[in-house]
């Protein structure tokens, strides 16, 4: 089977639609000898706009990354902030994409990511040329999402777009959304049931890179070895409302012991470095953008994973693909957010503490509160790996994604393992969630985490 996948965003990149897809490609392939992934995407540029070293932002340009056939076309570059620029970007990949298209043999599917929803226009607009079938991934709903941030107001171009996905949805073979909450509300708005197939995110833990030591990381950053830290580490955008950790990090800035850490770029990044300076919040640390394996030696290094986001309905729908990182590595998650999110890492997984989001001092009351319990923060630390091992594995994840694929076109696979007869994750019976993979990865062994200062007092 040859798949064609359009996203606009691949290694080197690191975000999630990154990660994701590239993830999947990989393991297709390995798992499968029959099957062949195209990639269709631009030169690496995300966040900030700027075309990574080592790249150029050609025409046309092809090479190969871990076995998958990568075709890179021009598009605009532009940094993820501002409503315009970043439009003509997608707009760009729009263009291009379909247009790259008209050189790449046909293949036997077309998949689309989405966001950003122009992918998904290329995607049918691709699939439409070469007659074949599209299958269209849902990451965040869109254009709910901008609609949440901010990033547009209401009126007729946000009931466009909404016009769009609704037509998008219609024509794709198959639908494949991260979450429960997104199935709902996709079968909310027309999308018949036996079309869907959730897929949430998840992580191959056995490909994770090495680590720096914890002690080497936070010598080399100056972070005492015995601070109590929590840190952020991924997209400084609108929607995670991160104004939030720094007015914790100023509720603390008496807590001698306790030290934030922000690792990242994207929209606020100057919001945020204005208020650190201007409000001299010298218990934070901010960091640029790294690149994987460090980002995620320094989170190893922290004592918790803040993940946050703005206080809006939409928000209830997703689940951030960093709490994956978080689990794999035994970090407890600090979660600031409602609903999907909640429902998987506190109330299924047990590896994090609920917060209300955009609320500082429910933040600081529980990083306190793991501070101040060194056997609840271990417990919930160990959780982690165990959860994600049983039921957010990438490679089980992968083998359903695939199975799900192939049966949407009619196509049989080469691979020879029987399927499952348990679930590799709890699913309402409401939505399928594809023909279900054995999983072939046994949970990690994790040392006990032990916080800093054990036993610190609330002070």
């Amino acid at each position: 089977m040859n798949i064609l996948f359009l996203t606009e965003n691949f290694p080197p990149e690191s975000n999630a639609p990154a990660i994701r897809t590239h993830e999947h490609a990989k393991l297709w392939q390995a798992s499968d000898p029959s099957v062949r992934v195209t990639v269709l995407t631009g030169a690496p540029n995300h966040p900030r706009g700027r075309v990574y070293p080592g790249y150029r932002n050609r025409l046309w340009q092809r090479e190969q990354v871990d076995g998958i056939e990568v075709v890179r076309v021009w598009t605009y570059p532009a940094p993820n902030r501002g409503v315009l620029r970043r439009s003509l970007d997608y707009l760009s990949y729009l263009v291009s994409a379909t247009l790259g298209s008209l050189f790449l043999p046909r293949p036997d599917v077309v998949v689309a990511t989405s966001p950003q929803l122009l992918t998904a226009v290329a995607g049918w607009l691709v699939s439409l040329r070469m007659r074949r079938p599209l299958i269209l991934e849902i990451r965040d709903l869109w254009p709910e999402s901008i609609s949440a941030v901010g990033a547009m107001r209401q009126g007729l171009l946000l009931r466009t777009l909404a016009g769009v996905a609704r037509f998008l949805y219609r024509r794709a073979r198959l639908v494949v959304p991260v979450t429960q909450a997104f199935a709902a509300k996709l079968e909310d708005l027309g999308v018949d049931r036996d079309r869907l197939a959730v897929v949430p995110n998840g992580i191959d833990a056995d490909a994770l890179p090495d680590l720096e030591s914890r002690a080497s990381v936070r010598a080399r950053l100056g972070i005492p070895p015995d601070a109590f830290v929590a840190a952020y580490v991924g997209t400084l955008g609108m929607a995670q409302g991160l104004g939030t950790l720094l007015d914790t990090a100023r509720l603390a800035r008496n807590d001698a012991g306790m030290r934030f850490v922000v690792v990242g770029d994207g929209a606020d990044r100057e919001e945020l470095l204005h208020r650190i300076g201007s409000e001299r919040l010298d218990n934070v640390l901010f960091l640029e953008r790294r690149a994987r394996p460090e980002a995620l030696s320094i989170l190893a290094a922290s004592d918790v994973s803040t993940v946050l986001l703005r206080d809006r309905p939409v928000f209830e729908t997703v689940l951030p693909s960093k709490i994956f990182e978080a689990m794999a590595l035994g970090v407890p998650i600090a979660l600031g957010v409602r609903g999907e999110a909640r429902r998987v890492v506190v109330d299924e997984c047990r590896a994090g503490v609920a917060i209300a989001p955009e609320d500082p001092e429910a933040l600081l009351a529980a990083l306190r509160s793991l501070r101040a319990d060194p056997a609840r923060h271990a417990t919930v630390a160990q959780a982690g790996p165990v959860a994600v091992a049983r039921s957010y594995s990438r490679r089980v994840l992968a083998a359903r994604l695939l199975e799900s694929i192939s049966t949407a076109i009619g196509r049989r696979l080469a691979t020879s393992g029987a399927p499952s007869s348990e679930p590799v994750v709890a699913l309402s019976p409401r939505f399928p969630a594809g023909p279900r993979a054995a999983t072939t990865s046994a949970p990690r062994k994790v040392q006990p985490r032990t916080p800093a200062r054990s036993g610190a007092s609330d002070g």
